[in-house]
């Protein structure tokens, strides 16, 4: 991405299994989803009905070792690995959340973004509930707590529980008994199930089932909730179908990883087609196809693919440098940039380029990048994008900049293009995104790039 300045929110990981170490088997899922958050990781387990957790600040890899895995075990477990859109970047912040309370204990997990935040802390407050964290989960687990109270069983509260959130919410959450996962009714936000022998598992994406050896089974539906008890499966369809089905458009973009499917649609073959629709669309007199590493080689593929212009490595990526844009602080991202990226000067040098990336947001970097191109020798740059430009906030768990923030915003394209230092540049058009989608079982959210949103944003925010 060239712009670093994207923020997805996380990745959440669960499983049940009977045969134990269940710690060890979410390393692993979270390990496959770490593009999804850099920030804070942990692990949350169920030994006996006493839950116990590990987390902290930075990488799955930098946090857990093999003693801490070991202690943790499990037959139950949940896992997070985190990018703050709510909440600031503080080790407080890390999940799973555990919270203890008169009924025991629940650990949470959350992928997603409340746009109704104020309204739930507000009336929490009221209440007396003292927060200790500035994340949105804490509300969650609070009313998730406060309905168990009253409710026979912790499924029940979570159901209750979802009748006061609106927006994105893709959660697990493991009591002493039982593992839950449920979809917010929108299902804006990824989550799937998979089996591996006798143990069930659900996962951001389906990369994670790949890495632990798990069969795929399915995606849960938007509003679902599926409850494990000893092996035993039971889902509750009460909010399943009380609102269109609206995934988020950039995951198949650029969120997830390209070896995971999602809603019957493979994110690969998505960023493919979008590079063939440019190349269409905005063809370019030039010589090579290159992509930004990483989301932007797959539509670099299609383009070159479509016109017939040859495919070449332009960028060597230090694989040590993880997503920069997920640094909290510009000055984080744009350090990272700097020690990213190198051109390999013999695919570049005195030839036309095409350069396709996946989003330009601020421009900053794409300025950067188009300018190391001439140094090492490019004759012109087309920069396209496989993404529209992005002219509204998010308010579902993208973090998109604001407004004076964006390239696009008050901007032509021939003045964008004259930012960044391009030839020419193009972006794919709002309205052939729908292309790049074709077998996926749901509509979807564009409301970044369009200013359409499936949920009736001005009454709970203020522009």
């Amino acid at each position: 991405m060239t712009d670093k300045r994207i923020g997805e929110e996380c990745g959440i990981f669960a499983v049940y299994d009977p045969d134990g170490d269940c710690a060890r088997t979410t390393y692993y899922g979270l390990y496959a989803l770490q593009h999804r958050g850099q920030e804070s990781c942990g692990i949350a387990v169920n030994n006996n009905r006493d839950i116990t957790y590990y987390k902290d600040m930075g990488l799955v890899n930098e946090v857990f070792n093999n003693d801490i895995i070991e202690k943790l075990g499990g037959k139950m477990a949940i896992g997070h690995v985190r990018y703050s859109t709510t909440g600031e970047s503080l080790r407080e912040n890390a999940q799973p959340l555990v919270l203890r309370y008169v009924k025991g204990n629940i650990a949470i997990a959350h992928n997603g973004n409340l746009i109704n935040k104020p309204e739930l802390e507000e009336y929490l407050s009221r209440i007396g509930a003292i927060f200790q964290t500035t994340s949105d989960t804490e509300m969650i687990a609070y009313t998730i707590a406060r309905h168990r109270l009253r409710c026979a069983s912790v499924e029940e509260a979570v159901e209750k529980t979802v009748r006061h959130l609106v927006g994105a919410f893709s959660l697990v959450v493991m009591s002493p008994q039982k593992l839950i996962a449920c979809r917010d009714p929108w299902g804006f936000r990824p989550l799937c199930m998979g089996r591996k022998g006798k143990a069930i598992v659900f996962a951001s994406e389906t990369c994670a089932l790949d890495t632990i050896g798990a069969e795929y089974e399915r995606d849960l539906k938007p509003g679902e909730i599926v409850v494990v008890k000893d092996g035993e499966i039971k889902c509750i369809d009460t909010f399943v179908g009380t609102h269109p089905h609206t995934q988020c458009i950039f995951e198949y973009l650029y969120f997830a990883r390209p070896d995971s499917i999602i809603d019957g649609q493979s994110t690969y073959d998505s960023r493919v087609t979008a590079g063939k629709i440019l190349a269409r669309r905005f063809p370019a007199d030039a010589d090579v196809v290159i992509g930004v590493p990483d989301s932007g080689l797959c539509a670099a593929m299609g383009y070159a693919e479509e016109s017939g212009i040859p495919y070449g490595l332009g960028f060597v990526k230090n694989k040590y440098i993880g997503r920069s844009f997920i640094q909290p602080t510009q000055e984080m991202r744009e350090n990272a940039v700097r020690i990213k990226l190198n051109v390999l000067k013999g695919t570049v040098d005195g030839k036309r380029v095409v350069m396709v990336d996946d989003s330009i947001v601020r421009g900053t970097t794409s300025k950067r990048i188009v300018s190391l191109l001439r140094k090492f020798g490019a004759k012109e740059v087309h920069v396209r994008s496989s993404a529209p430009p992005f002219r509204h906030p998010c308010y579902f768990g993208t973090d998109v900049p604001s407004e004076d923030q964006l390239i696009a915003t008050n901007r032509t394209i021939d003045e964008m293009c004259e930012m960044i230092g391009a030839d020419s540049l193009a972006f794919l058009p709002v309205e052939d995104l729908k292309d790049i989608i074709p077998d996926a079982a749901c509509r979807y959210c564009d409301g970044c790039f369009s200013g359409k949103y499936p949920v009736d944003t001005d009454k709970y925010v203020n522009d």
